[in-house]
């Protein structure tokens, strides 16, 4: 398969020194250390999970808590942990959320041809954590979106070298531990992959449903948690919400407009991704793309929607910025971002209960931007020429010649 080639060279293609290493070490390890000495647990969000598995192993329902919102395999996966002393939590949950990150962002570059021990590389894992509030967000709460944020660009790793059986595996795999992913399905309609949509539907359905049948309850997502979402969960959860639907209604939109708005969004969200695909261009972004864009219109309309589900698909887009054509090279991603800056005070948003409304207006500008930008970009993408691997282009710099492309070789299978 065509790529297009990387016009980034020169600096950022090296390896990293040991010193920028030193620097990632140390963004990385203070959120940990601050769970550590602040969480009892490891995590309010993990805590839930904990909690249904300690329930189930007593006897009880999980779903009798209505903040669990997981398919019956999450609870048998949370049970190590509910046999583990909170001691232990503490530590284990903020390292395994943060390793879990590290990974997704590798195997986004790896997508691209990105050699992850480059500057880019860990420079772009560095502004990651440190520029992106929900990246903190997500190790405090260690929540389990964190599973999709490394699952999803493992699974399309997988698709853009061929081997679409493998990436519904993980994608489906993921959607077991929590069904976020579950709109990615649609990138295998659309690919025409019908083994590989297999995979990612038969591996939770098998799992999910052996797992019900051990609960004392095996309907209990669809009569309980099913139900609570479509209410919009309870009046204290609302307040986090960040989907149009939840945040227009806050501002006194009727809730029936307000969802309305929100769905008739998503559906053209859905009709671009679409589209998307239909540009057959050569290269990852086409994959990259078309599932983002499926992700972010089902923020739109999903309930609940959290600041921390942008760590799906923003990592994936950072990753392409080397690559014209890109929609992370569109100033609007940028824009997009500014609301999620740690730091900043926003006037009359200070409070906890009104970050809705920021993370809301983050969500809406990304979603244009994807929805946008590959229409105007695509067909000015330059003519594909091979590209050199690291160490061939290190060579050549050293000799005098040509820039160093920000890309190694990424065999296609």
């Amino acid at each position: 398969m065509n790529e297009g080639k990387s016009d980034i060279s020169g600096w950022l293609a090296h390896r990293a020194s040991w010193h920028a290493w030193a620097v990632l070490a140390v963004v990385l390890c203070v959120p940990v250390v601050n769970v550590v000495r602040r969480s009892r647990d490891g995590g309010m969000d993990n805590a839930i999970v904990v909690r249904a598995a300690r329930t189930w192993l007593d006897g009880g329902s999980p779903y009798a808590d209505p903040h669990f919102l997981y398919l019956p395999g999450a609870v048998l996966a949370a049970v190590p942990q509910a046999l583990l002393p909170l001691a232990a939590l503490r530590v284990l949950v903020p390292l395994t959320v943060t390793g879990l990150l590290v990974v997704g962002w590798a195997c986004a570059l790896r997508i691209h041809g990105i050699v992850w021990r480059s500057r880019f590389g860990v420079l772009g894992l560095i502004a990651l954590a440190l520029g992106f509030a929900p990246f903190g967000h997500l190790v405090t709460l260690g929540n389990w979106t964190v599973t999709a944020a490394a699952a999803l660009p493992l699974g399309l790793l997988c698709a853009v070298r061929g081997r679409w059986v493998a990436a519904g595996a993980v994608i489906g795999a993921a959607i077991v531990l929590k069904p976020l992913l579950a709109p990615v399905a649609l990138l295998f309609v659309f690919a025409r992959r019908w083994r590989g949509l297999g995979s990612l539907v038969l591996v939770p359905a098998v799992v999910s449903g052996g797992a019900a049948l051990l609960m004392p309850d095996p309907a209990g997502f669809v009569t309980r948690t099913l139900p609570f979402l479509l209410r919009g969960h309870d009046r204290f959860v609302r307040l986090y919400e960040a989907s149009p639907g939840a945040v227009l209604a806050r501002l006194g939109v009727p809730q029936g407009v307000a969802s309305l708005v929100a769905f008739v969004a998503a559906g053209a969200g859905v009709w671009c991704a679409y589209r998307r695909w239909r540009r057959a261009d050569p290269g990852p972004l086409r994959v990259v793309e078309t599932a983002v864009m499926l992700m972010l219109s089902a923020f739109l309309v999903s309930r609940p929607s959290y600041d921390h589900y942008l760590l799906v698909v923003v990592p994936l887009l950072v990753a392409g910025v080397p690559f014209p054509g890109a929609v992370a090279r569109s100033p609007w991603f940028w824009v997009a971002l500014v609301p999620q800056v740690p730091g900043v005070t926003w006037p009359y948003l200070e409070p906890l209960t009104r970050r809705a409304f920021r993370d809301c207006v983050a969500l809406c500008v990304l979603f244009a931007a994807v929805a946008v930008r590959p229409e105007l970009s695509v067909t000015r993408r330059p003519a594909l020429q091979a590209v050199p691997t690291l160490p061939q282009a290190l060579d050549s710099a050293r000799a005098g010649g040509t820039p160093i492309a920000l890309r190694d070789d990424c065999p296609q299978q």
